[in-house]
Parts: structure tokens; sequence; C-alpha cells
């Protein structure tokens, strides 16, 4: 007996996607694919005598109530896993459910993944990623409701909306917690240019000292790197060999396992955290901040929060419930200081 054709046959005969073969044989060809290949799919599904199962595509013109997440690793990853609890949570309690996927930092395989999700009729798709950074984003992501969590589109002129924490607001709010201890030399080991949370890190930095009426000496903020040894480095050229006059009294750092680097190198040089030196960390790392010695007093990335925010998003265009935000494209959600024991007052005796 013949094999009866499926609709994976007739996108291999029609060199298309089986998404593609989906949508034009459910009537939704039209802006979502191009007329070119609306025929070439028509085509080959009448040379091999296809068509829809009628059951399956009276499923299809429903809501499958299932959300795709694409993610480049946050899956693998022990720590932006969260953005994806946190969706999932509100996913769940508005009766969807969600189906994952991790390309582990393979940018090729986006698409593929997106794809897939879609042919299996997701009725809205999110893409997280591990680090705030700009997204080529997937075309097929443009097909149904989408959003971005933690990565904005980086199309010149963005299609998609994205949640992102207020990191201007965070190096701002962390610097106003030294400046609170009486901290007025603060250097700032700033992460590295590549990552767009740098920047604006150091912008909330800048925006607290100037708030303060204070200058920034240009030797105390700069680059070092995302890693334990970099912030153990950058520490040593700012601590060692330096009097106590001249060294900063508290040294803000762009992620915590830059703070643990500097927590190393303050114990190198026989310095006391916090009475010696204030250390500040970013992120609130699982398993890191709060289990350092001392405990890393940090600002803490809104991860859940994020991933909460997207997802409600997203199903409120699944579900039709429009934006109440207007026509912004983006959702700031701001970070938390944590203090914990890596700060204290400014030393007694330190110059003003």
């Amino acid at each position: 007996m013949q094999r009866k054709a499926t609709a994976l046959d007739v996108a291999k005969r029609a060199g298309v996607s089986r998404s593609a073969v989906s949508l034009v044989l459910n009537g939704r060809g039209d802006g979502n694919v191009a007329k070119e290949s609306q025929d070439r799919i028509r085509q080959a599904a009448a040379e091999l005598n296809y068509s829809p199962n009628p059951i399956a595509l009276s499923l299809r013109n429903q809501r499958t109530r299932v959300i795709g997440i694409v993610s480049d690793e946050v899956v693998t990853s022990p720590f932006d896993g969260n953005i994806i609890g946190g969706a999932d949570d509100v996913a769940r309690s508005r009766g969807f459910v969600t189906v994952v996927m991790d390309t582990e930092l393979d940018a090729s395989r986006d698409a593929s993944a997106v794809e897939t999700l879609l042919d299996r009729q997701v009725d809205g798709l999110m893409y997280v990623t591990v680090g705030l950074k700009p997204l080529d984003v997937p075309q097929g992501m443009l097909r149904v409701p989408s959003v971005l969590a933690n990565c904005i589109d980086n199309a010149p002129v963005p299609r998609l909306h994205h949640v992102i924490p207020d990191e201007v607001s965070g190096g701002r709010e962390a610097t106003h917690h030294l400046l609170g201890l009486g901290h007025r030399d603060i250097a700032f080991l700033a992460g590295a240019q590549t990552s767009p949370a740098a920047p604006l890190r150091v912008q909330g930095f800048r925006a607290a000292f100037e708030g303060a009426g204070l200058p920034v000496r240009a030797d105390r903020v700069f680059l070092a790197g995302w890693d334990i040894d970099t912030g153990f480095n950058g520490a040593m050229k700012l601590l060692d060999g330096v009097s106590p006059a001249e060294r900063p009294t508290a040294i803000m750092c762009a992620n915590d396992r830059l703070a643990v680097g500097v927590v190393l190198a303050a114990a190198r040089l026989g310095l006391s955290v916090p009475r010696d030196l204030s250390i500040m960390g970013y992120d609130d790392e699982f398993r890191i901040a709060n289990t350092m010695v001392p405990a890393l007093t940090t600002m803490a990335l809104p991860l859940r929060e994020m991933g909460a925010a997207a997802m409600t998003r997203l199903l409120d265009q699944v579900e039709g419930a429009g934006n109440s935000d207007g026509d912004t494209l983006e959702t700031m959600v701001p970070c938390r200081l944590v203090v914990r024991e890596s700060t204290g007052p400014v030393p007694s005796g330190a110059p003003n």
C-alpha cells in the first residue's frame, strides 16, 4: 500500500519549510509566504495528491495554548534560567504551556529552532538570551506574536517588543549606596565593551556622581572583562604599591565574578573587606554572591521579573488584550540593591 503524502513531503518537493506549507494550505499564506513559494506549494500538493487532515486543520485554526521559547544558552546556564522560570510561571497561571529550545550559542540554529516551534503550531514565541545583547531576529518570529527577553531587536527599525533590565538605574543605585556610606574615591571595573550592559552601568555610575556634585576621575573607570582573573588583575593595578591615601576606598564591579577577583586581590595585599576596602558586585549570581566571604553586596538582576513581564506582554498579544503602553517597544525592569557584608563605611582618615 502506497504511503500517504505528508506536509513534509510537500515541503521537500516545493523547496520550502514545513511551516510554510502549513501556512499556505491553511489559508494563511498571504503576508507570510512569498507568492512564488505559495504557487510551488500548491503545485507540489496537487502532484502528491496531498490535502491537510481535516481534524488537524480544525485544531490548527484554534489556539494550541502552547508558547515556544528559544534561548541562546539559558537552558544550559546556571544563571539566566530564572528568566524562563518567571515566564513559565505566568504561562501556567493563564492556562498555557511552554516548549523551550536552546541553541547553545550557535546563532545559525536560531531560524531552524523557530521553524520547528512554528511547525508545532505554537501560539507565540519568545527569545531569551544570557546577558543583554542585540539579536538578529529570526524571520519566523514575525509571523506570530513574539517578544524578546534580555535582548534587543538588532534591525535598523526594531519590530519586536523587548523586556530588559534598567541598567542605568542599577548602576546609579549601586553608586548611591557607596556614596551614602561616605565613599568618594570609588573605582569601577566596568566589564567588557562587547556587552551593551557595560556602558549603561557606567552611565548610571557617572550620573550618581554628577547628581552628588562630584567629579569622576578618568583613571577610576576602565573596562576589565567579566571574569575572576580580570577582576583580580584590575584590582591589583588599583591597589598594589599604592599608599592608603592614594587607593580607592571602594571598588564597584560590573558583575559578581569581577568582585570575587577583587576580594582575592584585597586578601593578597592584606586588606580587610569592608574595613579597608568596600567591594560592590552586580547580578546577584546564584551560589556566588551570597556564599562569598564576605558575602557580596550587589545589584540583583530582575531575571524572573523580566521573564514574567515578557510572557505577560506576549500572552496579552495572543489573547487580543492589546498593549497598555501604546506603541513603545521597550519595557525596562528595575534592578534591586542587595546589601550584604562586603560594603561598609569609608575608612577613618580617608580623604573626602
